[in-house]
């Protein structure tokens, strides 16, 4: 099995991209990159088992109806979201209140917040791959799912804050969670990138996604209730893992 895991920015120059292959109980790092282009990752989804993205896949269902009264000059379909509490459901989708419920960690909003510009192109993409490969069912049932490093590494024991950023304080971080990470996974063959991993987010990210993407494939992530399954569909649904790292090396 390959795995794939992408950490996705609105421009390349940020976008990273990990490759993992697994086989006999362990983990390879076989592909790792930054500056990554749509086309690759088309081309990387294509050879992968199973690939996981760290962006949004879709937007709150009251989102667009919201957008479109607006636009139509239909004030109940815009006054029906008066207040805090009606706002939210523009700003969060279903699997975002899920998160936050079972790990504390709140998801940034998708048409609120700085992931908007990600997501359109994570859109684009979706439908590059659906073009040439058929359409992704969004609820991670196919073979992309939406992943969130940070609600991973919690998840998984490790240290899920204050990383992100260059030099100083988060560098030191990150090699401390790094170092976790491979204590926790010895199966784990980073094949000699820990030096690029330490130095970059992006790219220690798009491990992270790419392990997750692995729990989604052998069935060890929080799959949506029955009472969140329409808006999986359609909002898309974030892939918690539903156990430890050990779980992940079997065969």
């Amino acid at each position: 099995m390959r795995t794939l895991g992408v950490d996705l920015a609105a421009a390349a120059k940020k976008t990273a991209v990990a490759v993992l292959n697994w086989n006999a109980g362990a983990a390879r790092l076989e592909h790792l990159a930054l500056g990554v282009e749509d086309e690759e990752i088309v081309q990387l989804f294509g050879t992968s088992s199973m690939t996981g993205v760290d962006c949004p896949v879709g937007w709150p269902d009251a989102f667009l109806p919201f957008l479109t009264g607006h636009l139509n000059l239909d004030a109940d379909a815009v006054l029906g979201h008066d207040g805090i509490e009606g706002r939210r459901l523009l700003a969060y989708r279903d699997t975002d209140r899920f998160v936050t419920a079972h790990t504390g960690l709140i998801p940034l909003s998708v048409s609120a917040d700085r992931l908007a510009h990600p997501a359109m192109r994570c859109a684009v993409i979706q439908a590059k791959i659906a073009a040439e490969y058929g359409p992704q069912a969004r609820d991670g049932s196919g073979r992309l799912a939406e992943v969130y490093p940070a609600a991973s590494l919690k998840t998984w024991g490790l240290l899920a804050r204050g990383y992100k950023g260059r030099g100083g304080p988060e560098a030191d971080r990150l090699g401390v969670i790094l170092a976790d990470l491979k204590e926790a996974a010895p199966w784990l063959d980073l094949t000699g990138h820990e030096d690029q991993l330490v130095a970059s987010d992006d790219l220690f990210d798009a491990v992270i996604a790419a392990l997750t993407a692995r729990a989604v494939a052998v069935g060890q992530t929080l799959r949506p209730p029955e009472s969140h399954a329409a808006a999986a569909l359609t909002e898309g649904w974030i892939h918690v893992p539903a156990g430890g790292l050990a779980g992940l090396s079997g065969p």
